[in-house]
């Protein structure tokens, strides 16, 4: 196969250029949908294909492939929504004249009913942290943070100082995009930041900065350290569950919704830009009615 033209490196990152800028999409997101697009080039390489090649059924096959690699619905839900954006670019960009993905469909990723632990196992989790040192007063705020306001990883160690508001009890987030929402905080979370910064912050400090939750190195979290914590205390804790941090932000809006919350609500919480998103948690409510009533109904 001859060289790709124009190289794969220069529309590569001329695509990420366009995630970034003109779609506004996270810098997480973009990495994803770079990693995916990465495949679909070492696909395609295989195949022996040129990009502007490809046809509907070269992507139909790739899609195909990954599937049966065991890519959930929601991985192949953003797959071909990767797919789709880098050909909708290329049309843009005038490389294309014909987008062979117009009539690819996502699966139906919002029947994927998210785990989520009950209430006895998120207070659980919530007592692992040892509460007489300075690196569990620092996870127990964390954790407290994260179910109080049903954050995104990136969201809760992205804080910086100043977006925690204790006296009024909420936290300024930045979400997908950079687009801000304000979530009110309960007063769990308030007092465990607040011992958080009374006693174990400046113990931490190494260098100025903002961060709001530091390691025990003086620098902020990354996603992956919180996760490796997170995932320490629900072993601890011995949970059924999968811990993950998305695990306690499914719980956060499941039990919201339990308790009577309206789906609008829940949506400005979590900061779903659809509320079709925030629907899956209906899912959730409805199995949970599902088993009660199997369970209590004489004629079930």
């Amino acid at each position: 196969m001859t060289a790709l033209e124009p190289p794969f490196e220069d529309i590569f990152s001329h695509f990420q250029v366009f995630l970034k800028f003109d779609r506004t999409l996270s810098e997480n997101t973009v990495q994803s949908y770079g990693r995916d697009i990465a495949k679909y080039f070492a696909f395609l390489n295989r195949k022996k294909i040129s990009w502007d090649k490809a046809r509907e059924a070269d992507i139909v096959q790739f899609i195909h492939l990954q599937s049966e690699s065991g890519l959930s619905a929601r991985s192949l839900a953003r797959l071909i929504s990767t797919l789709k954006s880098f050909h909708k670019y290329l049309m843009i960009d005038g490389r294309m004249k014909k987008d062979p993905t117009v009539h690819l469909t996502s699966p139906k990723a919002w029947f994927y009913l998210p785990k989520y632990l009950t209430v006895k196992e998120v207070q659980a989790l919530l007592r692992q942290p040892d509460a007489a040192g300075v690196l569990g007063i620092r996870d127990r705020a964390m954790l407290e943070v994260m179910y109080a306001a049903g954050l995104r990883v990136s969201e809760l160690v992205g804080l910086n100082k100043d977006d925690v508001h204790l006296k009024d009890f909420f936290v300024l987030c930045r979400g997908k995009g950079g687009k801000e929402r304000i979530v009110p905080l309960g007063k769990a979370a308030v007092e465990a930041v607040q011992k958080y910064l009374d006693e174990a912050r400046s113990k931490l400090v190494r260098a100025p900065g903002e961060a709001l939750f530091l390691t025990r190195r003086g620098g902020p979290f990354t996603r992956q350290g919180f996760w490796k914590m997170m995932g320490r205390y629900g072993r601890s804790a011995r949970l059924s569950a999968k811990i993950s941090p998305h695990v306690l932000r499914h719980s956060f809006a499941t039990h919201l919704l339990e308790g009577g919350a309206d789906l609008r609500s829940v949506q400005v919480m979590l900061g779903h830009s659809q509320i079709t998103t925030t629907q899956i948690y209906t899912h959730v409510g409805r199995e949970r009615l599902r088993r009660v009533y199997d369970k209590y109904h004489p004629r079930a």
